[in-house]
């Protein structure tokens, strides 16, 4: 076994699950999104075969520092509603059931030998992107399990993202080649051009093409600043693309403060939490306590024996790093 860690955007492969796998329980409950997650990690795990499994959820709250920064951010998302077959309850029912399976799935989740994460008032992005630059895991492999373009800005020679939707594994050359614009580089583009899933507005006009194109110098491995790409705009002045830039200035800063995963946005007391997390979270699965919430649960067509081999051999991995 590899010193490969998979860190799992939980929340992002929990609501994915939830909308498109129609399970119900004996009881006709619908349980696609604590039954569809497991799936997805007994798959991940099969194919993947990681030394260590990392799932983190968004806190409770969300980021105060960055609704501080943007009172609109990530405000006018539309609800998750249940897949259409399965679409039984009304949507104050849904909320219920899709707050239990979320409960639930945490329990799971605890009687396993996997790392979860989840600190009030803070996002699951700051804490993935601090865990693949911690230095004790500066030599293991990190594949970031995640539909979420926040996290392309992660990737470099030792960590990779899994988009599962699309089924592929995206690299720095990858990123190169689709956007012509270097991960180092990616979340000042990004923080040009806005992102409407976040409610977060760009520049005006402005999109990730036009910007690979009018600034070249962002597919160089070499990080550039802010105070760069105005430099650049004041000696374009005149031209309408640069003076747009420049005079959003204070867009681009804002955008790019919220967006940035370089330098995660976490204080000291979090970093404890998640250090004491690593440190304490199960050795071996609690196969007894996890087969009696299955039978609880009535979705006892998970191939729970493969996911158990597996464990077992990030208990004899863990036990040797010892």
């Amino acid at each position: 076994m590899k010193n490969r860690i998979i860190i799992i955007d939980a929340l992002n492969t929990y609501l994915r699950n939830y909308v498109m796998n129609p399970s119900l329980t004996d009881n006709g409950d619908p349980v696609g999104g604590t039954k569809g997650f497991l799936m997805s990690m007994q798959k991940y795990c099969r194919e993947m075969n990681p030394s260590h499994v990392f799932i983190v959820w968004d806190g409770p709250g969300g980021s105060t520092k960055k609704k501080k920064l943007d009172r609109g951010y990530k405000e006018g998302r539309k609800p998750v509603r249940l897949n259409r077959n399965v679409r039984l309850l009304d949507e104050k029912q849904e909320m219920v059931n899709k707050i239990w399976q979320q409960t639930r799935l945490i329990q799971y989740l605890n009687e396993m030998p996997v790392c979860q994460f989840l600190v009030e008032q803070v996002e699951a992005d700051d804490i993935i992107a601090y865990l693949t630059q911690m230095p004790e895991f500066e030599e293991h492999q990190k594949i970031i399990i995640s539909s979420d373009r926040d996290f392309l800005q992660c990737c470099n020679d030792k960590t990779v993202i899994y988009q599962p939707m699309k089924k592929v594994y995206v690299n720095t050359n990858a990123i190169l080649e689709d956007h012509k614009i270097h991960p180092n580089n990616f979340a000042i583009a990004r923080a040009m051009a806005g992102d409407k899933s976040d409610n977060l507005a760009g520049i005006p006009g402005v999109g990730i093409k036009t910007i690979a194109k009018r600034f070249a110098f962002l597919a160089d491995e070499k990080s550039s600043s802010i105070s760069e790409i105005l430099e650049y705009c004041w000696e374009n002045e005149g031209v309408t693309f640069y003076d747009k830039i420049r005079d959003h200035s204070k867009v681009l800063e804002k955008n790019y403060r919220m967006m940035q995963l370089y330098s995660p946005n976490i204080s000291h007391q979090t970093i404890q939490k998640i250090s004491y997390s690593i440190e304490n979270y199960p050795k071996t699965a609690n196969k007894t306590k996890i087969l009696k919430m299955m039978i609880e649960d009535g979705i006892n067509v998970v191939a729970w024996n493969d996911l158990f081999t597996f464990f077992n051999r990030i208990r004899l991995g863990r036990n040797n790093e010892s």
